[in-house]
């Protein structure tokens, strides 16, 4: 890699941080403005080369597990040239914490992928997506941030892939992670503090397209119904959202059993903020009862991103998902 200047790429999807008045309707389009326009209102480090790439122009509610495979192929394609010091990602914020733990998980290499995008679009008063994106940019291009796998920039804080959260749908402080596991640092203007890395990464060559797999979420009451059908039209997976640490009303149960016997697997996770699925209870419905059952427990993330991690281990025939999940 050159000494004189760091070279980061660009990889623009869309989204409000590419939006403009549509005059039309008098409402946002996602996806209107280029990844070149953008970054040209962002005063970059002298020290810094910028290279545009546009690969979709959507609204990130629109993406699809085939535009994340076509989201990997570009950054794998891009981290061939050894001159790439890092690649930073813009993505609507509906979707974006799904995006960057596939990312993280299918993106096997020590530079940095920082994701960001912003709540509001870059006409409107107190815009937040130059800010967003200048950092992104100096944070992809620091040594300080090799093998911290995918991070998301936002608001000057540094998010880790895996626990990052969109928690509000319009303030500029948009995204958080848990209290468990915090930040991985934050950015201070151009000077970037990390506190904390994973122990351990993981990722996962994909050998096939990834599979459907479905979210339920289960509430007081629910049946098995939904999981019924989903096995029924194809999903390959369905992670079940519970109470707790892990439980759903007992009437589920059924609509697991037939799932599972079709071969569909099966995770538990928990609707709760914080906190593990686990093996507490033992009455019907409970973590151990699916346990029992051949169901998966999806530990101390969201559904959200157990779909995502369950897609991408049956794409990469993972053997043993129980075990390893």
């Amino acid at each position: 890699m050159r000494d004189e200047l760091k070279k980061v790429v660009l990889i623009t999807t869309g989204g409000t941080i590419a939006s403009n008045v549509n005059p039309e309707t008098g409402l946002y389009s996602s996806g209107a403005i280029s990844g070149k326009e953008l970054s040209k209102n962002c005063d970059l480090p002298s020290d810094i080369e910028l290279d545009v790439h546009s690969i979709f122009q959507l609204p990130s509610n629109e993406m699809t597990f085939e535009n994340l495979i076509s989201l990997k192929d570009k950054i794998l394609e891009v981290f061939k040239n050894p001159d790439v010091a890092g690649v930073v990602v813009t993505h609507g914020t509906d979707t974006l914490e799904e995006t960057a733990y596939f990312l993280d998980l299918t993106i096997d290499d020590e530079r940095p992928v920082v994701v960001t995008g912003s709540q509001r679009s870059p006409s409107m008063m107190g815009t937040d997506a130059y800010v967003n994106l200048r950092q992104s940019i100096i944070l992809a291009a620091s040594i300080e941030c090799r093998n911290l796998g995918t991070m998301v920039l936002f608001n000057e804080k540094i998010y880790p892939a895996k626990y990052v959260k969109k928690n509000h749908a319009g303030n500029i402080d948009g995204f958080t992670s848990s209290v468990e596991f915090g930040l991985l640092g934050y950015i201070d203007g151009e000077e970037i503090f990390i506190h904390q890395k994973a122990v351990e990464r993981e990722t996962y060559q994909l050998k096939n397209p990834l599979p459907y797999v479905e979210i339920i979420k289960c509430s007081l009451g629910s049946n098995g119904k939904l999981v019924e059908y989903a096995a029924e039209i194809g999903a390959k997976g369905i992670v079940l959202e519970g109470f707790g640490r892990g439980q759903v009303h007992p009437y589920v149960m059924g609509g697991v059993k037939k799932a599972i016997e079709k071969g569909v697997i099966v995770v538990i996770t928990t609707s709760t903020p914080e906190g593990n699925v686990k093996l507490v209870y033992d009455t019907p419905g409970t973590a151990y009862d699916l346990y029992n059952h051949g169901v998966i427990l999806g530990r101390n993330y969201d559904s959200k991103k157990a779909r995502i991690k369950l897609a991408v281990m049956l794409a990469a025939n993972e053997e043993n998902i129980r075990e390893k999940f």
